[in-house]
């Protein structure tokens, strides 16, 4: 005896596989778009669909651009300085950093982390093109703006060490702790970050 329509179940099985979404979760949403009005599920349902066929990815910086876009705006941007570039793991990455409103650099995306217990090794990340722009683009400065965990950092290591004897200068972005953070929370890696960028007070 089933207690749910097949098509309801089917609803609660696909929103559970998404990340973050358990089983009581995924129930939730379920039932509230079968008792919202039809247009509601049917705009998901197109943003859905679209999400494959309307988005790509930059050639150069491999942000996320509208499909049939060879380049992003935020590369072609005049206003924009080439030779200062930001390393990033995923495209969100660059939200996060666009809405303080203080970097005139562009970006490069590299599709992930170095992480060997997951499979993902350097070759399946655009390093090889950061590289290339580097010399392309006469990049003076590339900013490491990766996690502070265990993969940014081999991460950022790696790169440091494909970049050779190339006349760039590389910088992280600062680490430390949390404005109203104690110490007894901070986690390792903060708080040896924060030891090692301390400043004059």
């Amino acid at each position: 005896m089933t207690v749910l329509p097949p098509a309801l179940e089917l609803l609660i099985e696909a929103l559970g596989a998404l990340p973050g979404v358990g089983t009581r979760t995924a129930e939730r949403y379920a039932y509230y778009l079968l008792k919202a009005d039809p247009a509601v599920a049917g705009r998901l349902s197109t943003a859905l669909v679209s999400v494959h066929d309307k988005i790509g990815y930059c050639q150069k910086t491999f942000a996320l651009v509208p499909a049939g876009q060879d380049l992003s705006d935020l590369y072609t941007d005049p206003g924009r300085d080439k030779q200062l570039v930001a390393v990033v793991a995923e495209p969100f990455d660059i939200v996060a950093l666009e809405k303080i409103g203080q970097f005139k650099g562009t970006y490069h995306v590299l599709g992930g982390l170095v992480s060997p217990i997951d499979g993902i090794g350097p070759e399946q990340l655009h390093i090889a093109e950061l590289i290339k722009r580097i010399d392309e683009d006469k990049v003076k400065e590339i900013i490491l703006a990766t996690n502070a965990s265990v993969e940014g950092e081999s991460t950022a290591l790696y790169i440091q060490q494909q970049l050779g004897s190339r006349k760039v200068k590389i910088t992280r972005l600062a680490r430390g702790l949390p404005v109203g953070v104690d110490l007894e929370y901070a986690d390792q890696i903060t708080l040896g970050r924060a030891l090692e960028g301390r400043t004059i007070f």
